[in-house]
């Protein structure tokens, strides 16, 4: 039987999303690999490290070799009159550094990543040329990183048109798997009121939400997967052992389902 082509769509969630990396290396464990990949914002980013060729394994090992003083190089605050907080220029320096392949035509595992166009208000999908903008473009959360300007189009966070978009490679895979990292939020006391910046987030994460379970009701992917990680801030990257360990229920019934579901349809991988 011919070798069946899977799927792997990576969601937008901010620091949530770095959970993404316990989900490839289970794949990695399972000896699977994906035929085809598509990502928006944090998943955008994931998704970029992987289709070049970097585990799952070697995502976290960066990840925490990542010291203060990287952290701080990547912090490049704009002007009070800019277009957002941060420029982004140091976030593109770490890609350059650390991710192997500079277009998409050099990567390992065909990869989309999802954008918005902000003046058309449309979806973009970058799937050829340069692979560093359309990662930074995915990312730009408005009002944090500044957006990108690609050619004549600006571009913005993907999340805000389409944060898990496996509708952009169905009909390219004969299973279709998707990771929502939107997480949830809860109140942290009886008369909890959100800060600024949390106000702003998480309204833009209730939207990315709505888009979401708008798709389901029309679609679903073969397999669903949405971590109960609750009230992770969108920039908490620092909590990394807290969102890995929150995942490991997931990560079981993740792989209990693909196998559930090759031996259903006697596939052969």
């Amino acid at each position: 039987m011919m070798k069946k082509k899977i799927g792997l769509v990576l969601g937008g969630g901010g620091a949530k999303g770095l959970c993404h990396i316990a989900f490839l290396k289970a794949l990695d464990e399972m000896g699977l690999q994906p035929s085809v990949i598509a990502g928006t914002s944090i998943g955008a980013i994931i998704g970029g490290f992987y289709a070049a060729g970097v585990s799952g394994a070697q995502m976290e090992d960066i990840l925490r070799k990542v010291r203060v003083s990287d952290i701080q190089k990547m912090l490049d605050i704009s002007g009070p009159l800019a277009s957002a907080f941060l420029k982004g220029k140091g976030v593109e320096r770490f890609f350059h550094k650390h991710i192997p392949a500079r277009r998409f035509e050099e990567l390992k595992i065909p990869l989309k990543i999802v954008a918005t166009d902000f003046w058309r208000r449309k979806e973009v999908i970058f799937e050829s040329g340069e692979l560093i903008p359309a990662v930074r473009a995915s990312m730009s959360i408005p009002g944090l990183f500044k957006p990108v300007k690609i050619g004549a189009t600006v571009l913005v966070d993907g999340g805000a048109v389409n944060p898990l978009p496996y509708d952009t490679i169905r009909k390219e895979c004969d299973i279709l798997i998707a990771i929502d990292v939107s997480g949830a939020k809860a109140p942290l006391g009886q008369d909890h009121m959100p800060s600024f910046i949390e106000s702003i987030m998480s309204t833009f994460q209730i939207m990315q939400a709505s888009i979401v379970e708008n798709k389901m009701r029309i679609s679903r992917p073969d397999i669903y997967i949405k971590p109960d990680l609750k009230n992770i801030r969108v920039l908490e990257f620092y909590r990394y052992d807290e969102i890995m360990g929150g995942v490991k229920d997931d990560v079981e019934q993740f792989k209990q389902e693909i196998s559930t579901w090759m031996k259903r349809r006697f596939l052969f991988f």
